[in-house]
């Protein structure tokens, strides 16, 4: 067993977003990605099978898709196949947790 607080070891960048690796195993990996207002993962696939789910602790922004954006804010999950296109833009500063199982 093991604890994190990302609200005090994850760190916010001005010049691209921040990732900590906050749990990785067989089974899942979780990843803390802080995004200052602006910034944003691009949308992007991976050719494996699994799921992945982007969860908002903190800010708004938006889920991107290849076909549209839906809003992200604090409180919002979305999940999805690893091989589905997606990514996250920020429009204020941003805490995201993303969980990934299998791990790639």
């Amino acid at each position: 067993m093991k604890t994190m607080n990302i609200y005090q070891e994850g760190t916010f960048s001005d010049k691209a977003m921040k990732k900590s690796l906050v749990h990785d195993s067989p089974y899942f990996r979780i990843i803390n990605f802080n995004f200052k207002a602006g910034q944003e993962l691009p949308i992007h696939s991976h050719e494996l099978e699994g799921e992945l789910s982007i969860q908002v602790l903190e800010g708004e922004g938006e889920y991107l898709a290849q076909d549209g954006t839906l809003p992200a804010k604090a409180g919002d999950i979305l999940v999805c196949a690893i091989s589905e296109p997606h990514g996250i833009r920020a429009k204020t500063d941003m805490r995201v947790l993303v969980t990934i199982a299998p791990p790639l």
